[in-house]
């Protein structure tokens, strides 16, 4: 076993935040190689239920959980901040030839090298990752994850019209190629596939259809797609499927919706489509810096909670500005301020951190597996230092609640704040 002893940021089963100035968290390695929290709380407490424990002593951080990012593609790291007039054009001008150079294994290699190094430097612990339509892009993510032993999840694009030379693929073989992944990767470790039309109007029926039956055949798996993003992409969706009621409906048509099947964005939905991503157990991927630069529009977070719709934070890059989970959750109290009403807090800070992390995984179905840190939990965590810029000293120091300690790091924070992640 091995103790650390920090300040200790964790989440409750209810989502509720439980903080401790001086807190001891204890780790101890399973059957299956993966460290799991054995106990966590008060350093007194703690402390004296696990005499001679081995102690690392961070005075002056924090301990949280690692942060879940619901929704990114690892082949757009190359492409943040291309400037683009809306989502559609940006598909056409930057995401798909940038996608095309993943036919290659050994660029796929490196960026998916990059891209664990930027997620660690951030605190991303976990994420669901598009990769693109090449197998190689699957492999070579997962390879990567594996060397790491990292918890993530990925799936080969699926595109079989649409879409542009080098990134579409046939319908049948990208059918054989998923299942192949999925057996190669799935359940390996801490990997897991996830089952992704990269958005309904790349897709043929066919294509949908088959992608369905792998969903049914492979329940465990995710499922990983677009809806609701953009209103020339609602009106393109209504005119490619003139039978479904709305575009969410074209993906529960194909048996697309169910627990493990994460939808980015959600953002122009009614009242039906968000009964039914409650009733399927379905969730949303919200991605707050990615609507706001390609000006997609804003997530209802009030409807959504009313709806008792699962949703986390993601990033969403490349459309999205930054793996920072910082940047993610300012960008998402912004967005909470617009459709929650102007008078007090949108979301509290607490609220926005559990979304990014406990909130997330409940969202993939790993409630109880990470982003809480509650005993039996694996134990990926970030060491935080409140006092990384002059300023954020100078605000973490007058912070007079939890609340404000953390409004103070979503404001201010970036990758700064992140002294190590720490992988299970």
């Amino acid at each position: 076993m091995q103790g650390y002893r920090a300040q200790l940021l964790r989440f409750d089963a209810q989502g509720q935040a439980l903080f401790e100035s001086d807190g001891l968290l204890v780790t101890s390695p399973g059957v299956d190689g993966v460290q799991r929290v054995v106990d966590a709380g008060p350093h007194a407490a703690v402390a004296a239920r696990h005499p001679d424990l081995p102690v690392t002593h961070w005075p002056g951080r924090i301990i949280a959980p690692g942060f879940i990012d619901l929704h990114v593609h690892y082949p757009q790291t190359d492409i943040i901040g291309a400037p683009a007039d809306g989502l559609l054009p940006w598909l056409a001008n930057y995401t798909f030839p940038a996608e095309s150079r993943f036919a290659d294994p050994a660029h796929a290699a490196e960026v998916a090298a990059f891209f664990f190094d930027e997620l660690a430097r951030h605190g991303v612990t976990t994420a669901l990752t598009f990769a693109t339509s090449h197998p190689a892009s699957v492999d070579a993510f997962f390879t990567e994850a594996s060397q790491r032993g990292l918890r993530m999840i990925s799936g080969k694009v699926l595109q079989d019209r649409h879409s542009p030379e080098g990134v579409r693929d046939e319908t049948g073989q990208s059918l054989v190629d998923t299942e192949a992944l999925i057996q190669r990767w799935h359940g390996k470790g801490r990997l897991g596939y996830a089952i992704t039309p990269r958005f309904a109007p790349t897709c043929s029926d066919a294509q949908l259809r088959g992608a369905g039956e792998l969903a049914a055949k492979y329940p465990d798996t995710w499922i990983q797609s677009h809806v609701a993003e953009n209103r020339d992409e609602v009106r393109w969706v209504h005119e490619l499927f003139p039978q479904s009621r709305s575009y969410l409906s074209v993906y529960e048509d194909f048996g697309l919706l169910r627990p493990r099947a994460i939808y980015a964005h959600c953002i122009h939905f009614d009242g039906e489509d968000r009964a039914l991503m409650h009733a399927s157990g379905a969730a949303a991927a919200v991605s707050p810096t990615s609507n706001l630069f390609l000006g997609s529009g804003f997530f209802d977070f009030g409807a959504a909670q009313a709806a008792n719709m699962l949703h986390g934070l993601a990033s969403d890059v490349g459309g999205g500005t930054s793996f920072s989970p910082f940047h993610t959750m300012l960008a998402a109290y912004y967005v909470g301020r617009e459709s929650m009403g102007k008078a007090g807090l949108s979301l509290s800070p607490a609220q926005l951190w559990f979304q990014h992390t406990g909130g997330a995984a409940r969202a993939l179905g790993l409630d109880g597996v990470v982003g809480t840190l509650q005993p039996g939990t694996e134990a990926d965590f970030v060491v935080l230092n409140p006092a990384a810029t002059p300023l954020l000293a100078r605000k973490s120091a007058q912070a007079n609640s939890l609340d404000e300690l953390l409004f103070g790091l979503i404001v201010l924070g970036d990758d700064r704040v992140v002294e190590r992640s720490v992988t299970a």
